[in-house]
């Protein structure tokens, strides 16, 4: 019986990239989208080519009165489609970014990159925790902002601050329930994220190889392929930590 993950914000970047490493590693894959229903339907055709199974389902994580009934509609899925009751693994991708000084974020900025980050996630987990099999896995996405500071970013890295205690938190209480989660931190990747802020600036993309042992910015494929590794027998003994995927920046 093949693994199953769901993904939350699987149709762009980095959830886009670990659907399709899982799906080379036989894993099959369920996964959101908040409204490109387009780019949904091109990763599931990309993941069947790989001759995995794969479902998309519409969800927008701010919006948590909508969980039960997104909850209902996966059960359905997982018995007619998958002949399962349950998941071996979660990512809590979904998410957004903001660009704007402690001086410009509005209470709005704010409370939208909480409801993002961190409410969103904190109940979608709760929804999901009697659906994830013992012995599964969760991942959660924090930021290399929560380590290193750069003007401009402090709304959405305290959210992600607040991730990588909220991880530390549910690897402890869902021990009991043989359920691991552990954070990963990603550095700065060429994806459309903040409207493609590193990908289409040649500027920024400067600064950071300057600054990154590796010499380079991040790709999706450099994240597709570390959450592919975490959702592994490899990583069965590591709960609670935050795993940096930075290529060595700001060491």
């Amino acid at each position: 019986m093949n693994k199953i993950a769901l993904i939350t914000g699987g149709s762009r970047g980095l959830g886009r990239s670990a659907a399709i490493k899982l799906a080379e590693k036989n894993v099959d894959i369920i996964f959101t989208y908040h409204s490109n229903q387009q780019a949904a339907m091109d990763v599931i055709e990309e993941i069947q080519r790989k001759g995995q199974k794969a479902v998309a389902l519409q969800c927008d994580i701010r919006d948590t009165s909508t969980f039960d009934t997104f909850v209902q509609s996966l059960k359905t899925i997982l018995q007619e489609q998958f002949s399962r009751s349950d998941i071996d693994y979660l990512f809590n991708n979904a998410g957004t970014g903001l660009h704007a000084t402690i001086e410009d974020t509005s209470v709005d900025d704010l409370v939208e990159m909480f409801d993002t980050h961190v409410k969103g996630p904190f109940v979608f987990t709760q929804k999901m925790l009697p659906l994830i099999k013992s012995g599964g896995h969760i991942v959660n996405v924090s930021s290399g902002l929560t380590r290193f500071s750069f003007p401009g970013s402090a709304a959405y890295a305290m959210a992600k601050g607040a991730v990588e205690v909220m991880t530390r938190y549910m690897a402890k209480e869902f021990s009991a329930k043989n359920i691991r989660v552990n954070t990963l931190a990603p550095g700065a990747i060429a994806t459309d994220f903040r409207g493609g802020a590193i990908r289409d600036s040649q500027q920024a993309q400067a600064m950071v190889s300057s600054v990154t042992a590796l010499g380079r910015v991040g790709e999706a494929d450099d994240i597709g392929k570390i959450i592919s590794s975490m959702f592994s027998e490899g990583f069965d003994w590591v709960t609670g930590q935050r795993i940096e995927a930075s290529g060595g920046m700001i060491l």
